[in-house]
């Protein structure tokens, strides 16, 4: 204790974040170290029956009525997660700002499609986006050009909260590290204490908006569904997690258990070692969270007020000039434990399309997806329900190289799976079919011809083709 005495004291000392910040970074530091973390006990798991997570198919129709429409969007907030930069994709600035189809970026599509239901229904639908302290100052500039749209768009920060040196337990910036270095945003799960802090709940609730749609900004699948709105109006339901079912790309994803008596979020990080395999197999934890979350504003005022909202904390060690730090961090997802009546629904593979990286970009360019009022929509030339599965070599990891790759987007409709490996260019109209590998040869350029139809090939060189 007295660790969190002496931390308590030098964070005193940060002129740069607030008081909200400063206790709130103290309380998540002390919850750490009383070690509080709570222990799953495997053979209390129980699968979730229908009642918990709700089959998709199941949910009544939407009002044919517009006006009734108009009434359930009245009460609905979209927010978005916008604290991540497109470093991973070689992009500089925020994430949201990579373009994803027809020269429109994430931000773009977000805001065309809820305008377009603006429009539509004659309702003001706003758009929150929780910016951290990297994305701030540029998504202040770039949502100005939507000044002159039907939407209303609100920004606001998730906390700043300084890393901790893992040798002395003290905050990195009183180490002289004042730069962005020192600092972290810390996890989505700061969205509820974030919006109260902001100011920005209170506003909401006064004017009679009761639901907020929260989901990650790189999900092209997220988007306002009316059925899942009016399900949780009519039941009451405080807080739902939009799981689908897994596919093997997706064994790491957290799932929902019941878990004396409550739903609950279990997440790779908490699964004892002798049972890692069983919670990756696709039989038992048929579902994974897609992070698309649907909470009533009331109930995280009270939650928040009440200082309820206790996430598990995942550490994430990292370094920073060649000094170890934490920083710990708390999900979103974690929080359905502590609201009332809370439940999952299984929604089709469709609301989960995430662009994490190139080879994501590949898929929603090409013509397995056109675009249509800010939707991207799956062909439905492809029969398979699955998308193929694509592997791109590093020469293809920055979004500049894969464009500049690309004559065009090859069509991938019948393809099942691709891997590019070493100095690849494609030429236009290339058609891929089946499971296609191409590998270059150290040292070798290897260009496929524009109009090639490489069907179930293995290339590595122009003869091969």
């Amino acid at each position: 204790m007295e660790k969190l005495s002496q931390l308590r004291s030098a964070v005193a000392g940060l002129d740069q974040i607030s008081e909200n910040e400063k206790s709130g970074f103290i309380n998540l530091v002390s919850r750490y170290l009383s070690g509080e973390a709570q222990h799953i006990e495997w053979s209390k798991i129980k699968t979730p029956t229908d009642e918990v997570v709700v089959p998709y198919d199941t949910l009544a129709p939407t009002p044919e009525d517009s006006a009734e429409t108009k009434k359930l969007l009245d009460k609905l907030v979209v927010l978005k997660l916008n604290g991540g930069l497109g470093t991973t994709m070689g992009c500089t600035g925020p994430k949201s700002v990579i373009e994803v189809r027809n020269g429109l970026t994430f931000l773009d599509l977000i805001v065309i499609q809820i305008e377009s239901l603006n429009n539509k229904y004659g309702c003001k639908v706003p758009l929150l986006l929780m910016n951290s302290f990297n994305t701030h100052d540029d998504t202040l500039k770039i949502v100005q050009k939507y000044e002159k749209s039907n939407i209303e768009i609100h920004t606001f920060n998730q906390s700043q909260y300084p890393r901790l040196v893992v040798d002395d337990f003290s905050p990195l910036p009183s180490k002289g590290n004042t730069g962005k270095d020192g600092w972290y945003p810390p996890g989505h799960g700061d969205v509820f204490p974030a919006l109260m802090n902001s100011g920005k709940l209170e506003k909401l609730l006064s004017q009679g908006k009761e639901y907020v749609f929260v989901a990650n900004s790189d999900n092209l699948g997220a988007v306002v569904d009316l059925k899942i709105l009016n399900h949780l109006i009519k039941n009451k339901n405080e807080y739902c997690m939009e799981v689908t079912p897994k596919t093997l790309a997706d064994v790491k994803g957290g799932t929902l258990i019941s878990y004396e008596g409550k739903v609950q979020l279990l997440e790779i990080a908490q699964v004892p070692d002798e049972h890692v395999n069983e919670f990756k197999s696709i039989e038992k934890f048929k579902i994974f969270n897609t992070n698309n979350l649907w909470v009533n504003l009331n109930a995280i005022k009270r939650l928040v007020e009440a200082d309820a909202l206790k996430m598990e904390i995942i550490p994430n060690p990292k370094e920073v000039d060649g000094i170890k730090v934490l920083q710990l961090e708390t999900a979103a997802g974690a929080a359905i434990k502590f609201f009332d009546n809370a439940i999952g629904i299984n929604v089709p593979r469709s609301r989960f399309l995430p662009v994490k990286a190139t080879s994501d970009l590949l898929l929603v360019q090409s013509d397995l997806y056109t675009l249509s009022d800010g939707f991207v929509i799956r062909n439905k030339a492809r029969k398979s329900p699955e998308n193929p599965v694509i592997e791109l070599g590093p020469e293809f990891k920055k979004v500049g190289n894969f464009l500049s790759r690309f004559k065009s987007i090859p069509s991938i409709i019948e393809l099942d799976s691709l891997k590019v490996a070493g100095d690849v260019w494609f030429g236009s109209g290339v058609i891929l079919k089946g499971k296609v590998t191409i590998e270059a040869k150290a040292g070798a350029k290897l260009e496929i011809p524009d109009g090639a139809v490489l069907a179930n090939k293995v290339i590595n060189g122009p003869q091969d083709i």
